[in-house]
């Protein structure tokens, strides 16, 4: 019997350095060594079916990640989780494995921590800054695009952002966004860039970026 599966998974620590190339590799190598019955396509080079949604960037950590694979023969989902806890590398742990019956069409939202980090302190003023920005009606940022001729396109990533808030500490900003997973998807990055032109006083020495959730259209975690 020929079943679709979607584990769960946080890729946390030195693995957010895994590039999505990379971790296709470790996760088809580990399903391997976990001695899951995968389905394998047809034809000459044969190879298991695995897909992500939402793939993450590199250097982003992420806490719900979701990938799906393909059983040839039904097995107990906690025996899933146990078998590929085993043999996963430092920093991904499997949280749940389940029948994957919603369609990746229906992923939506992601939700984003960006952690912006200042050497000395974060500057007067900067957290307002950022929530003036981010409250425009709209605002344009440049982008790299294959599609385009000059290479470039310009994007108002306004419409894109669906919820936001920012709480600023000491020598930190956290800007929790809720933004559109696909169709277009915004990249937070876009946001860092559009701070670092628009609000140059605000723009971080450092900044992480951290992945909380994948949501639908109801924004309700997506399964």
């Amino acid at each position: 019997m020929l079943k679709t599966v979607r584990i769960r998974f946080s890729k946390t620590g030195r693995a957010k350095y895994i590039s999505h190339l990379d971790l296709n590799r470790a996760m088809i190598r580990a399903l391997r060594r976990a001695e899951i019955p995968l389905w394998y396509t047809e034809g000459f080079n044969r190879h298991p079916y695995v897909t992500f949604a939402a793939p993450l960037s590199l250097g982003y950590e992420g806490l719900r990640e979701c990938m799906d694979f393909r059983l040839e023969e039904d097995m107990p989902m906690e025996e899933l989780v146990s078998r590929l806890n085993a043999v996963m590398p430092e920093g991904i742990v499997v949280q749940k494995c389940y029948d994957a019956e919603t369609p990746v069409k229906a992923l939506t939202y992601v939700n984003y921590i960006l952690s912006l980090e200042y050497e000395n302190g974060a500057p007067f003023g900067a957290e307002t800054a950022i929530r003036e920005l981010l409250g425009r009606e709209g605002l344009v940022v440049v982008k790299k695009s294959r599609k385009a001729k000059s290479g470039q396109v310009e994007v108002d990533i306004i419409p894109l952002i669906a919820k936001y808030t920012c709480e600023g500490r000491r020598d930190t900003i956290a800007l929790d966004v809720v933004i559109r997973a696909q169709n277009p998807g915004l990249n937070p990055e876009l946001i860092m860039k559009a701070i670092r032109t628009e609000c140059p006083d605000a723009a971080p020495d450092f900044v992480t970026f951290h992945r909380k959730d994948v949501l639908d259209a109801g924004f309700r975690s997506w399964e």
